[in-house]
């Protein structure tokens, strides 16, 4: 399907891909991956011709359909549904024939070509696209011009998913979609009849939709078969084993060397040498491992805990206008160590309630009660568009820190992940992850108790996402997260709380149970499960007396959970800093230090372990009661 031969790239003089070469046969569905800035959109747009390769070349088999997203999302007038009809060039061009056509011969091909299309079914196609992508049948009869940008691009890929080309090209689809989109998404490549290219930085995507990985690294592109844990793994293998075979290359090649400087100019031995120095002359030298290093994110703790609850509401309701609620009926508490993941389609009211607890939003009704000095900041992908495009990230801290030396100025903008040269770089001219890091340190500058983060993985690619796993799990303020990135929810999320029907509440099952709910995939219909909610109400009355008398002891042990894993998770970042080498040599003072918070720390886990085990104790034999 897609042959390609001995490639260079080259884009603004910089060189991108050097001397590639690569074959996907048809039908296969392969996730494209690599550092941001290696090359894979310019890969894309050397495929689709866009830009010209410097040497090589690129083919696919006559006849070809090939198709991507459209970079201007569809802004017109025009509905919606009409949008994606008109994607299938093939039968929008038959079916304006067929209604100007009178050669009875010429109406009865265009009939049967519409029926070897499917295009009496084409509507209904259509709508299920749009359907999974978030729109639902009034929306599918809106105006494009009614939707924003972000919902414009949604039409935009199920125009391309509708067309059904034979080489779908995606890049970073799923940044303009929602958990649930993305779920969809998923599913619907993983059954896609074609062949798909898929550049993507979401880890449940590329294991779950695609079965072969395209590694762009060092210029090169490398098939591996298998989704993305299965290529980290096997990567992982072959660069330890790299490492080995060159550090026994060498062992060898310093051996012969020194024969050689021995006996060189000893006659007995001078062929000897001469032949020691033609073999390594011969050996190919096997490159040495380059682990590309990724600037973890750091994020201040708060200098002062508050005492739980930090967020309480009772009876609350919030919205825009007077009168007229998004949400409604919120009763919550929000503790200071508590990892929340928000879930529930866009337009149900996650940023809604992002704003009232960060307080850009008044509650309606109910009240809402905050703990004494609360800290709360918040991150979303729209404020990118607010940091100032002239300016570079130094001269935005500088604003935060007027009276601070420049070196202090600078050592916190370091902290940011940003190098040296990137401080002195205008905002504009950064990278949608140099900003997102900029604009993510700005956001936590003041060390929050609370920090929210609205979609904080786009732009980010692997490596990046899993730095930010890190920073989140060692921070010791609350967190609440709105993210389409399942992997992020997965690591770093304790509680599940879903926006839906007006409210928010907390979500008892696991990520897993939500896909099954989201996609349909769930084992049991609808109709049974409302069944059994009706026959099970009486119990569940009983069983919600019985918690709330519990509740308190309840969130004693939950507190004490989520204490032992964070205090976990921090034993195993010293661990981590203390099993690299270098620090022995570079700063061994902070080896002490690191040895003596690792003692500390674990002492800390069994007085809590000890404890947790009590209070359990003591629900286990309330609960019988």
């Amino acid at each position: 399907m897609l042959a390609i031969n001995d490639l260079s790239l080259r884009v603004a003089g910089r060189l991108l891909i050097e001397h590639a070469s690569l074959t996907l046969p048809a039908g296969t569905k392969a996730g494209l991956v690599g550092r941001n800035g290696t090359g894979k959109t310019s890969l894309f747009r050397a495929i689709t011709g866009e830009l010209s390769p410097e040497t090589g070349s690129i083919s696919v088999p006559k006849g070809t359909r090939i198709g991507q997203v459209a970079q201007e999302a569809p802004g017109t007038d025009e509905l919606l549904i009409d949008i994606v009809l008109r994607a299938d060039t093939e039968r929008d061009r038959l079916m304006r024939e067929a209604e100007k056509a009178t050669d009875p011969h010429r109406i009865a091909e265009i009939q049967t070509r519409l029926a070897d299309i499917n295009a009496h079914s084409a509507e209904a196609r259509a709508a299920a696209i749009l359907a999974g992508l978030g729109f639902d049948e009034r929306a599918q009869r809106r105006p494009a011009s009614s939707f924003s940008g972000g919902w414009r691009m949604r039409v935009a890929l199920a125009s391309v998913l509708f067309a059904e080309p034979d080489l779908l090209l995606l890049d970073e689809p799923t940044n303009y979609l929602d958990l649930e989109g993305t779920m969809w998404l998923e599913s619907y490549l993983a059954r896609y009849p074609h062949t798909v290219l898929l550049i993507s930085h979401d880890r449940d995507l590329l294991n779950r939709a695609v079965s072969a990985i395209v590694h762009l690294q060092h210029r090169k592109l490398t098939f591996w078969r298998g989704g993305y844990d299965q290529f980290a793994r096997q990567y992982a293998e072959k660069m330890e084993l790299q490492e080995k075979l060159r550090a026994k290359q060498e062992a060898r090649r310093k051996h012969m060397e020194a024969f050689v400087e021995r006996f060189r100019y000893k006659a007995s031995k001078a062929r000897q040498a001469q032949s020691r120095l033609k073999a390594i002359a011969r050996m190919q030298p096997i490159p040495a491992t380059v682990n590309e290093h990724v600037i973890p994110f750091r994020f201040p703790d708060p200098a002062k805990p508050v005492a739980s609850p930090i967020v309480a509401i009772e009876g609350g309701a919030v919205g825009y206008e007077p009168g007229k609620p998004v949400l409604k009926n919120l009763n919550l508490r929000i503790d200071n160590d508590d990892r929340i993941a928000l879930l529930g389609a866009n337009g149900n009211g996650k940023s809604t309630f992002a704003k009232l607890i960060a307080g850009r939003l008044k509650l309606e009704a109910g009240t809402m009660t905050l703990a004494p000095g609360l800290s709360v900041s918040i991150f979303a992908q729209h404020q990118l568009d607010d940091l100032r495009p002239d300016e570079n990230a130094y001269q935005h801290l500088r604003r935060l820190m007027p009276d601070a030396p420049e070196a202090k100025v600078r050592a916190r903008v370091a902290q940011f992940g940003l190098s040296t040269e990137k401080m002195e770089t205008p905002a504009k001219d950064l990278s949608g992850g140099e900003k997102a890091r900029l604009l993510m340190g700005l956001s936590a500058f003041q060390a929050p108790h609370l920090f929210i983060l609205d979609e904080p993985t786009n732009h980010l690619d692997i490596d990046s996402r899993e730095a930010l796993v890190e920073a989140l799990n060692t921070y010791e303020g609350a967190v609440i997260l709105i993210s389409h990135d399942r992997h992020l929810i997965e690591a770093c999320a304790d509680r599940l709380w879903l926006v839906d029907e007006g409210t928010v509440r907390p979500y008892d099952g696991d990520l897993e149970d939500y896909r099954a709910q989201t996609t349909g995939g769930a084992s049991r219909t609808r109709e049974k499960r409302e069944a059994e909610k009706v026959s099970k109400a009486d119990r569940r009355r009983e069983a919600a007396k019985r918690r709330a008398s519990l509740e308190p002891l309840a969130r004693e042990i939950k507190a004490t959970e989520g204490l032992i894993e964070r205090t976990r998770k921090r034993i195993a970042a010293i661990e981590a800093e203390m099993a690299d080498p270098r620090i022995y040599e570079r700063d061994p003072a902070r080896v002490a230090v690191l040895a003596k918070q690792r003692v500390e720390l674990s002492q800390l886990v069994e007085q809590q372990e000890e404890k947790w085990l009590q209070l359990s104790a003591e629900y286990e034999e309330a609960i019988a009661e």
